[in-house]
């Protein structure tokens, strides 16, 4: 496979059974075969993607010392401020070439998972820039809920088997602004080859090169959406549940050829999660004698723990 696929969620969203069925039957395949896949037919309208665009460049035009102090002790970078620089991929000794922020799940005061999750920093200088990136937040959970009831139904499990598991996940908005390249990276890059821990992500902010995927012959291919299109990919905890049968695949957004060092890249990503105790057991009937089980079993708070650690966001 040369490039990502592209299905549309109106199919699944249809009265027509038979367009149903072909939305679940291609994002499965897609999501066996190389794990990306590039959505039509999301929640996101044009003037709410502009609106944030503006927002997350006005955040980062801001100065460091402003942004600063949105950066949180002690919560592993889950919510607010990380510098550039700060986060490195499994395996990797250089920090990546980005900076970004964290908006994280909306709960009620007396939700079970209150006390579980951080609060979300408000950003006193901008305050749309909350509005609209609470509202993205909602949206793109909206749209990951019924990407999720179509593979459940691939998998052949209950079409709202994750419902329960996603509602008050979780999840993380994390707008990223990759700064324009002064020097030369010595091997660093802006973001080096990783799978994401979560569920699924999707990915707004994908229409130009940069962001690479590697197909199972180990070519790396440009993954390239159109300007109405979100990327969404699985990621490590749909994988193991589902003992790989849908590919959490590497991909890693490159350095721009040096000419265009000088520019800035914006995407943001949804990282879609579960609540923390999902419990990320293989599925059974991803199980069979030419497919043994891969994984132990362990609760999605505790595989997250596990990553954040690798990532270097929590020090022990």
């Amino acid at each position: 496979m040369d490039k990502i696929p592209s299905v549309d969620l109106r199919d699944f969203l249809s009265d027509n059974p038979e367009r149903k069925q072909k939305f679940v039957n291609e994002i499965g395949k897609a999501y066996e075969e190389i794990g990306f896949v590039a959505l039509k037919g999301h929640f996101l309208d044009d003037k709410l993607v502009s609106e944030l665009y503006g927002e997350v460049k006005n955040f980062f035009d801001l100065p460091v010392e402003t942004k600063q102090k949105y950066e949180i002790p002690g919560i592993g970078g889950q919510r607010g401020y990380v510098g550039f620089g700060k986060e490195t991929a499994k395996g990797f000794k250089k920090g990546d070439l980005k900076e970004f922020w964290h908006f994280g799940q909306y709960v009620s005061d007396d939700s079970k998972y209150k006390n579980e999750y951080p609060d979300n920093v408000i950003v006193e200088e901008l305050p749309k820039f909350n509005e609209v990136g609470k509202e993205t937040y909602q949206m793109l959970e909206k749209t990951g809920k019924y990407v999720l009831r179509a593979l459940a139904l691939y998998l052949d499990l209950d079409e709202f088997y994750f419902d329960d598991k996603i509602a008050e996940g979780n999840s993380i908005l994390r707008p990223i602004h990759y700064p324009p390249i002064t020097e030369e990276p010595d091997d660093a890059v802006r973001a080096a080859a990783h799978g994401d821990i979560n569920l699924i992500t999707l990915l707004m902010g994908s229409q130009g090169k940069g962001l690479q995927v590697q197909n199972h012959n180990g070519d790396w291919i440009d993954a390239i959406a159109e300007p109405d299109e979100l990327v969404i990919n699985v990621g490590d905890m749909l994988s193991r549940h589902t003992n790989n049968k849908l590919k959490s695949t590497i991909h890693r957004v490159v350095n721009p050829p040096r000419e265009l060092w000088g520019t800035s890249r914006y995407s943001i990503p949804f990282f879609m999660h579960p609540v923390s105790d999902m419990p990320l057991d293989v599925l059974e009937n991803c199980v069979d004698e030419n497919n043994p089980k891969l994984y132990p079993d362990a609760t999605a708070g505790e595989f997250l723990r596990e990553r954040l650690i690798e990532l270097g966001l929590i020090k022990i």
